[in-house]
């Protein structure tokens, strides 16, 4: 029997609109097709003050693309301030298309430029295939930032659920190699460790939009080898330190079973001398950024989130 959980009426609204988007089949093509049709019905019309550019890059395993979305007015001399963003599916879903809901926004108000991966998926292509895509296309903006009208050492990773844990994970490594850190962090609702042992996995092991089963499948599809689950590539949580990470920003969902992993990595990186904010989205559920403008409740998160951003591509967060 599932759990009865407190939403608003707009939340309530969203699960309603978004359960209408099943898969037809329990196939991984059924599923992104499903995702894919979600994704258009909550992804406004493109901001014609937007300059978007398709892109690739080349990467280890073949050629990765990307997405630019390019904010009106002149560049500032030094290149615009941008903002890596790597989307959310659990690692089997999603792409360019799914997450310009917020791509697009961030690169209008923060005058930024945003540049969305498109790093392959599972069960195709597993772990470490998404994180290696998403260091590959770091490394070429340190290399190649100005032919994109980038200012290199002004970046922040930015990236929700298997987005979010990406994006955590590659501030790990760019930390591990050395070399110009990310000015920070902004995760929403990440996935960041594989102990299910915390009370959020109990306690919203039925929550609308994502379960527990629901996590375990997308592991289980995306590192079907228990040896990596230890990895940090894939669960930065088992990092032995987070000392030298850039500062961050993470937001959680109340209802969700990922939700005190976003909080141990907070109370981690606090212990580690990192700053690091950390935003309880109250009555949200994961995957909610999606109801932006419809929620208030959404809507303050990704003010946070924005606001967040900002401040650390001008240096004052923390």
């Amino acid at each position: 029997m599932q759990k009865h959980y407190p939403l608003s009426d707009a939340m309530r609204e969203f699960v309603e609109t978004s359960t209408r988007f099943g898969a037809a089949d329990d196939s991984v093509k059924a599923m992104r097709d499903a995702y894919d049709a979600l994704c258009q019905y909550f992804t406004p019309a493109r901001d014609a003050r937007l300059a978007i550019e398709e892109h690739a890059v080349a990467g280890s395993g073949g050629r990765i693309p990307v997405r630019i979305y390019r904010p009106a007015g002149e560049a500032p001399a030094q290149g615009w301030p941008c903002v890596l963003y790597l989307h959310g599916g659990g690692w089997v879903v999603g792409g360019l298309d799914s997450h310009e809901f917020i791509a697009a926004p961030l690169a209008r108000d923060l005058s930024a430029v945003v540049v969305a991966v498109d790093y392959r998926l599972a069960p195709e292509h597993v772990f470490p295939a998404a994180f290696d895509d998403c260091l590959d296309v770091w490394r070429h903006m340190r290399v190649q930032g100005d032919a994109w009208g980038i200012d290199a050492s002004s970046v922040v990773v930015a990236g929700d659920s298997a987005g979010g844990n990406l994006a955590a994970a590659l501030c790990l490594e760019i930390a591990r190699i050395g070399g110009v850190a990310p000015r920070g962090q902004a995760l929403i609702y990440p996935g960041l460790g594989t102990d299910r042992r915390l009370p959020s996995f109990r306690e919203n092991a039925d929550a609308p939009l994502l379960s527990t089963a629901d996590v375990e499948y997308y592991l289980r599809v995306y590192a079907p080898d228990p040896a990596s689950h230890d990895d940090p590539r894939l669960a930065p949580l088992a990092a032995t330190s987070l000392a030298g990470l850039p500062p961050a920003f993470v937001a959680v969902a109340e209802f969700d079973p990922l939700r005190d992993d976003g909080q141990r990595y907070v109370e981690r990186l606090r212990t580690a001398g990192v700053p690091a904010q950390f935003h309880l989205g109250r009555g949200l559920l994961h995957g909610c950024m999606r109801a932006m403008g419809r929620c208030p409740e959404t809507t303050r998160l990704y003010e946070a989130f924005a606001g967040a951003i900002a401040a650390m591509l001008e240096s004052r967060f923390g």
